[in-house]
C-alpha cells in the first residue's frame, strides 16, 4: 500500500498510532533529561540543587526554541524541495541551517556566560540558589553548540523519511545522560557539576550521531562545506516558517521565568524547587500530547486536502480520546502517589515533599481537559490555519495565564499562583471549543453541500 492509499483506506487508529508513537517515545525521552537530572541532584545536594537547575531552565527552553527556530522552518523548505527531485537545493538549506545553528550557538554563548548572574536572579534566583544555579548553567551554556545541532539537526533526518533514526538520536542522549549522571553526581562527587557535563556529553554524542548520518553513505542528503555560505533568501523563509515554533517555545519559557519569580515571592526557595519537581512531573504527562498532534498532522492535513472531512473528523476526534485518556490518567497518578512522585526527588526534605503534594493538587487540576486543548490547537495548525493555532497556543500560556499571575496572587498569594494555571486551561479550552466548534459546523455544511450536488448531479443524469 502507497503513501495516498494510507492516508485514504487505513483505519485511523492504527494510522494515527503507527504516526504518533514515534513522535510519543521521542517527546518522552526527551522530557526525561529535565526529570533524571533534578531527580538525581535532589538526592545529591538537596532542594537548593534542584531549585538552582529549575531557575535555569527558561534558559534552555530559549536555547532549544532557535533549535526549533532553525530547525522546524529548515525541515519545510527540504520537504518541498525533496518533493520536488531538487536534491542540490536540499542540501543547500541544510548547509544554511547547520551554520546558523553554530553563528547562534556562539551569540548564545558568549552574551550568556558575561550576563549570567544578573539574568539568573532576574529569573528568580536568590543568594542561596545562585551558586547551584551558576555551577550548573556555566557547564550547560559551554554545550549550547551541541544542543542545537543534535535538536536542529536532528529534524532532516526525520524529513529524509527515517522517523526511527531521529528517534534513535534523542534515545542515545537520554540513555547515556542516565548512565552519566549517577556516576558523575555520586561515583566522582562532582555534583551540579556533574549532572551538567552527563547532560552536555550526552548531547554531545547525540549531536556526534547526528552528523554522522549527513557525513555517511546512507543519507539521502549530505552536508558540504561549500553549502555554509549563507543565502538570505533560505535564511529569511527558515526564519519566516520556524517563527510560529519559537514563538512557542520562548511563551513557555516566559511563563517559567514568571512562574518562578512568582513562587519565590510568595513561597521562597523551597517552593522553587518543589515547583521545579512538581513541573517535570507535569511535563512528562503532556509531553506525549505533542506526539499525538504530530501523529495526527499529516492525517488530518493530507485528509482535509482531499475533501474527505469525514475522516478529518475521524482523526480528530481518535486525537482528542488518546489525548484525554493519557491526561486523565496522569491526573489520577498526580493524586493517588503524590507523596512517592515528590520523594524521588527530595525524600529527605519533608517541607519540599509537603509543598509539592499541595501546588499539584491545584496547578494539575485542568489536566483532564489538558488533551482537548492540545488536541484542538493542533488541529488548526494541521489544516493551515497558523493565526488560530497560535493564539490557542497564546491564549494558555500568555494571554490567560500571564495577567492571572499577577492578579490572583495579590488576592490570595501562593495560592493564587497556583489556581492560576487551572484556570488558564479552562479559559483556553472553552476558547478552543468554541473555535473548533465553529470548524466542524462549517465542514459539515461543505460536505453536505457537497452531498446535495453530487445527488442533483446524478439524479440529472439517471433522468
Amino acid at each position: 500500500m502507497d503513501n495516498t492509499k494510507l492516508f485514504i483506506e487505513e483505519k485511523v487508529w492504527v494510522l494515527l498510532l503507527k504516526f504518533s508513537l514515534p513522535a510519543i517515545i521521542g517527546t518522552l525521552i526527551n522530557a526525561l533529561y529535565n526529570i533524571i537530572d533534578r531527580i538525581f541532584i535532589g538526592n545529591s545536594t538537596g532542594s537548593l540543587g534542584i531549585a538552582g537547575i529549575t531557575i535555569g531552565f527558561p534558559i534552555m527552553m530559549i536555547v532549544s526554541s532557535f533549535a526549533a527556530l532553525v530547525g522546524s522552518g529548515a525541515t519545510t523548505l527540504v520537504a518541498i524541495n525533496l518533493g520536488q527531485k531538487k536534491i542540490d537545493e536540499a542540501e543547500k538549506v541544510i548547509g544554511n541551517a547547520f551554520m546558523l545553528l553554530i553563528i547562534i550557538s556562539l551569540l548564545i554563548t558568549i552574551p550568556g556566560l558575561i550576563f549570567l548572574n544578573p539574568v539568573l536572579k532576574a529569573f528568580g534566583a536568590s543568594d542561596k540558589v545562585l551558586p547551584f544555579a551558576r555551577e550548573y548553567m556555566i557547564i550547560i551554556m559551554l554545550g549550547t553548540i551541541f544542543q542545537l545541532i543534535s535538536l536542529g539537526m536532528n529534524n532532516f533526518i526525520r524529513a529524509t523519511g527515517k522517523p526511527k533514526k531521529a528517534m534513535a538520536t534523542l534515545l542515545i542522549g537520554a540513555v547515556l545522560n542516565t548512565i552519566l549522571a549517577p556516576i558523575f553526581i555520586f561515583g566522582f562527587k562532582w555534583g551540579m557539576k556533574g549532572a551538567a557535563l552527563a547532560t552536555v556529553v550526552s548531547q554531545l554524542v547525540s549531536a556526534a550521531w547526528v552528523l554522522s548520518h549527513f557525513l555517511g553513505k546512507n543519507s539521502t542528503l549530505k552536508i558540504y562545506i561549500k553549502n555554509f555560505n549563507l543565502q538570505s533568501d533560505k535564511v529569511k523563509k527558515i526564519f519566516s516558517i520556524g517563527s510560529a515554533s519559537f514563538i512557542m517555545q520562548v511563551a513557555a519559557s516566559i511563563f517559567n521565568v514568571i512562574m518562578n519569580t512568582s513562587v519565590k515571592k510568595y513561597g521562597g526557595d523551597t517552593a522553587i524547587s518543589a515547583m521545579g519537581a512538581a513541573n517535570s512531573i507535569f511535563m512528562l504527562i503532556i509531553m506525549p500530547l505533542l506526539g499525538i498532534n504530530l501523529g495526527a498532522q499529516p492525517i488530518i492535513g493530507y485528509n482535509f486536502g482531499a475533501k474527505s472531512y469525514k475522516r478529518v473528523k475521524e482523526t480528530l476526534k481518535c486525537a482528542i480520546i488518546a489525548a484525554t485518556g493519557i491526561t486523565v490518567l496522569g491526573f489520577l497518578v498526580t493524586r493517588i502517589f503524590p507523596g512517592q512522585l515528590m520523594s524521588a526527588f527530595n525524600g529527605k526534605d519533608k517541607e519540599f515533599v509537603d509543598f509539592g503534594k499541595y501546588a499539584m493538587s491545584i496547578f494539575m487540576l485542568g489536566l483532564p481537559i489538558l488533551g482537548f486543548q492540545f488536541v484542538g490547537s493542533g488541529y488548526f495548525q494541521s489544516i493551515g490555519k497558523y493565526k488560530q493555532a497560535m493564539f490557542l497556543t497564546l491564549s494558555r500560556q500568555i494571554i490567560f495565564l500571564v495577567p492571572l499571575l499577577f492578579i490572583l496572587p495579590i488576592f490570595f498569594k501562593m495560592n493564587g499562583v497556583l489556581f492560576a494555571v487551572p484556570v488558564s486551561d479552562l479559559l483556553s479550552s472553552i476558547i478552543t471549543g468554541l473555535l473548533l466548534f465553529k470548524e466542524i459546523k462549517g465542514l459539515n455544511r461543505i460536505h453536505n453541500e457537497s452531498t446535495d450536488v453530487n445527488g442533483s448531479i446524478s439524479g440529472e443524469v439517471s433522468g
